[in-house]
């Protein structure tokens, strides 16, 4: 009877667990805040983006807000940091956006992830 319970109780913790691993998808390596800030400050994003007031950008939670959570998020902010297309500007004029500077894949992943983060 203990034995019964105690496989019973194990099989229910097993089916959760399960559940939950289902439930969240793929598992995503954690982000390197400190690196993706360097990078951010390092190009100068700080001149047109804060994390939640307009500059001359939208906010990063704006950002966000637009990305997250979709299958193409991170490609999406990945366009826009390296192809340089134009961008309207709070202001309504245009110019193109600047292009990261790094060519490390791993580092421009890091960077919109952390930015997909707020």
């Amino acid at each position: 009877m203990i034995q019964m319970k105690f496989q019973t109780k194990f099989a229910v913790l097993g089916a959760a667990a399960l559940v939950i691993t289902v439930g969240t998808g793929p598992v995503q390596a954690a982000i390197d805040i400190d690196a993706a800030q360097a990078l951010f400050k390092s190009n100068d994003c700080t001149k047109c983006h804060a994390v939640d007031k307009t500059k001359k950008g939208p906010p990063l939670t704006k950002i966000a807000a637009k990305f997250k959570g979709k299958a193409d998020g991170q490609s999406n902010v990945l366009k826009q940091m390296t192809e340089g297309k134009k961008v309207k500007l709070a202001d309504g004029t245009e110019q193109d956006h600047k292009v990261i500077d790094t060519k490390d894949q791993k580092d421009m992943k890091n960077l919109a992830d952390w930015i997909l983060s707020h």
